[in-house]
């Protein structure tokens, strides 16, 4: 399929100047946006829990968000679990019952009910919903419950160990998960759901390791596929691919930023497939425009972007066209998850259209007239 006709020349590098400057300022906002607002992370980043829930009678979202909002939870997010009526996913940023003071004051008063010689060890879970204790002799497990009680923990019931020297306990305790459903039988009464049927937490540790190694995935990326161009053309065309790559990747997280949807492991996926869609379009294009340049060696570089980006107009319009039909599929048809990795995709695949054309092959450009003299038109 042909959009344009054979042996059509537009002059691309005219128009390089207002495309750049309308394009710098989006990645500029977007830089800026990273700050302030700042991206809304979700559970897999900032740490939070989850609960999957279905209650008894009929019930809508907004509900059970205003709900949740009046027991005090700030922000929470309710989600309809797709194919069945009156159930959600709840998540909110509250990962454990237990802040820090209250952990010391149940360290306290197990210490004194216990002795400075009997508690060996005392570790809580970070979703704050176990305590694990190795003592030095055997303790009863009333007395143990007495205890950890009298420290403020609301417990459910206490399990003795085996497998080690030392006695250990494990005491399981009324987590997030446990108190959100509880307020919320409190509310809706008989409509309210009796046992929750999945609980997910990520700890703010665990989730700062997440944001850390998932930068670190896109660094690794930059760097792999700059050397991949650099060893498949040459040297002057590395830098060009890989700032109109990281260009696409920056303005889709920051429009996924000013519109504050949650930045999570979704998303950084939905980065990587917008980074490897983006150079293998620019790709292609400087395949071209090597060709070109053993071809016809009477034209300066800039004519001879022209003319291969000419040449591949059509490729490129046919399958970014034929990309984005799918996404939008997705986009509309999807629930969730799936239309927000199709909503950056499809943000992806128009600012990567474009990037390919007037920021890739522009930088190969002056890198060749400034560090090259390839030009000499």
């Amino acid at each position: 399929m042909e959009f344009i006709k054979p042996g059509t020349y537009i002059d691309f590098m005219k128009y390089r100047g207002p495309v750049i400057t309308v394009l710098g300022l989006l990645a500029t906002l977007s830089l800026v946006s990273l700050f302030y607002p700042g991206p809304n992370y979700g559970i897999d980043f900032a740490g939070g829990t989850e609960i999957q829930l279905a209650f008894n009678g009929d019930t809508s979202p907004g509900e059970v968000r205003a709900a949740l909002e009046d027991a005090g939870y700030s922000r929470p997010d309710v989600i309809s679990v797709e194919g069945k009526a009156n159930e959600y996913i709840i998540r909110v940023q509250e990962v454990s019952s237990l802040p820090e003071e209250q952990i010391e004051k149940i360290r306290e008063a197990v210490t004194a009910a216990l002795g400075d010689n009997v508690v060996r060890e005392m570790k809580v879970s970070p979703g704050g919903d176990k305590i694990t204790l190795r003592v030095s002799g055997t303790v009863h497990e009333q007395q143990l419950q007495e205890a950890l009680e009298a420290g403020g923990a609301h417990v459910r019931s206490i399990n003795s160990l085996a497998g080690s020297r030392d006695p250990r306990y494990e005491a399981h305790l009324v987590g997030v998960a446990d108190e959100l459903a509880t307020q919320l039988r409190e509310q809706f009464g008989d409509r309210a759901p009796q046992e929750a049927l999945r609980v997910e937490w990520v700890g703010p540790k665990a989730g700062e390791q997440l944001r850390d190694a998932a930068i670190q995935s896109l660094l690794y990326a930059i760097a792999f596929i700059m050397l991949y161009v650099a060893f498949r053309f040459d040297l002057r065309f590395a830098p060009g691919g890989v700032i109109a790559m990281f260009h696409d990747a920056l303005i889709t997280l920051g429009i996924y930023v000013l519109l504050q949807k949650e930045v999570n492991l979704t998303t950084v996926a939905a980065l990587l497939t917008i980074m490897g869609y983006s150079i293998n379009d620019t790709i292609v294009v400087f395949d071209r425009i090597r060709e070109n340049m053993v071809r016809v060696r009477d034209k300066s570089l800039r004519e001879l972007i022209n003319v291969s980006t000419s040449q591949m107009l059509s490729r490129t319009i046919v399958t970014s066209l034929t990309t984005l039909l799918s996404v939008s599929a997705f986009f509309f048809l999807g629930t969730g998850v799936i239309r927000d990795i199709a909503f950056a995709l499809g943000i992806g695949i128009l600012i990567g259209t474009l990037s390919s054309i007037f920021i890739a092959a522009p930088i190969t450009e002056l890198m060749d007239r400034r560090l090259f003299s390839r030009s000499r038109g």
